[in-house]
């Protein structure tokens, strides 16, 4: 349960606050660098994979990019619930936020589709359509031609903004809470993350069975937590005080997970371990599991820890707000319109791959366009040049 600096010391920049007025440099690099990743792992089998921080660990960049956006979200609408006659403005923009992603997601989904069926057409890659969920789209094209809009049937790889749409949805909401009763909030929040695990509970899929893939009901808990980062930001202190015992147990968490990953060995004594303190203890299945859609024990500390660290080490700012982190800066600031462009180049990426069969090249210019496409895309909305209202 991290927070963000809020000062800013030129000369020795310390894990204090930060006024509002000064934006913090990890926010955006952080965030930018998660959506780097989110693109070489969503085109699977590239070479470069192995390289994101999910072979590091228990939680990969979905959940550093879930926590951010909580962050930037609680540091741009929190002030909006603080006082009772601005909810309405921030009810206002929170819910057209909303509505722009669920344009973007439907968009994105076409678009997806659209690159899947050119590279069956025209490249032979007849193997996509058995992928990433779309072999309903000609098994059962009716149906999901009702669960695309009602975003009940959701593609593989281009599925994580229906899970950020509810959530902003509830994010007024949380954000009242936040300022007000933020011990009640949390308690809330980690009863929910327990009870959808537990219960199994989550928006159905259709035509198909089971729950979305990046359960609402379970992910918010990383949101909120960020949500409240971003609102102690804004009151000028932390979330969680840097203390440092409780840094070396975070470092300590983050390299016996990266050990884990890395050492079959470690990864197996790992499992043998927890399956016999669920066996001997009957602890609930979702502490010591590793399971995505309900964010399980070991994902959640781990990337509460990385964040944490994160927050709390100096030399990250500093990094973070280095010259050369600046093209980062630009994606993370951008993070919308680069995902919804990372998630539909990476199905025209996996088309090639299938159809030209791989290769460390092939993987290099696959992703060096794509992230390529994706700054630029960041480039013209940040610079490009904007022209003033036509007249009549």
């Amino acid at each position: 349960m991290p927070e963000l600096p809020a000062s800013q010391q030129p000369a020795a920049p310390q894990p204090a606050t930060l006024p509002p007025a000064v934006r913090d440099p990890r926010l955006d690099v952080i965030r930018g660098l998660c959506l780097v990743m989110i693109f070489i792992n969503h085109v699977p089998g590239n070479w470069l994979e192995v390289f994101t921080t999910r072979n590091f660990g228990f939680s990969d960049a979905a959940e550093g990019f879930v926590i951010m956006s909580g962050i930037a979200a609680g540091l741009a609408y929190g002030p909006y619930f603080r006082a009772p006659m601005r909810v309405r403005t921030g009810l206002s923009r929170c819910w057209s936020r909303a509505w722009t992603l669920y344009l973007v997601h439907i968009l994105t989904c076409m678009v997806a589709l659209g690159l899947a069926a050119a590279s069956v057409r025209y490249l032979g890659a007849s193997e996509i359509f058995l992928r990433n969920n779309m072999a309903m789209v000609w098994q059962r094209p009716l149906e999901v031609l009702i669960g695309l809009p009602a975003l009940t049937h959701q593609f593989g790889y281009v599925n994580i903004l229906p899970m950020y749409l509810v959530l902003l949805l509830a994010t007024p909401f949380a954000l009242i809470a936040a300022w007000r009763w933020p011990g009640w909030l949390l308690a809330g929040s980690v009863a929910l993350w327990a009870a959808a695990a537990w219960f199994r509970l989550g928006p159905p899929n259709y035509p198909q069975s089971g729950i979305w893939f990046f359960n609402p009901l379970s992910w918010q808990l990383i949101f909120v937590i960020g949500l409240m980062t971003g609102v102690r930001i804004r009151q000028g202190r932390r979330l969680v005080p840097v203390r440092g015992w409780l840094l070396a147990i975070c470092l300590g968490w983050l390299v016996f997970a990266a050990l884990a990953a890395q050492v079959p060995a470690i990864n197996k004594a790992l499992g043998e371990t927890l399956w016999a303190l669920r066996e001997a203890t009957n602890a609930p299945w979702f502490l010591v599991a590793f399971d995505k859609t309900y964010v399980s024990g070991p994902r959640l500390t781990h990337i509460l820890a990385l964040a944490y660290v994160l927050s709390a080490l100096p030399v990250v700012w500093r990094v973070c707000a280095h010259r050369a982190a600046a093209p980062l800066a630009l994606l993370g600031r951008q993070a919308l319109p680069v995902f919804a462009l990372g998630s539909m180049l990476c199905i025209g990426a996996q088309g090639v791959r299938l159809a030209a069969g791989g290769g460390i090249w092939l993987d290099l210019v696959l992703i060096a366009t794509g992230l390529s496409a994706q700054l630029a895309l960041a480039a013209a909305r940040q610079y490009w040049p904007k022209d003033a209202a036509p007249r009549a």
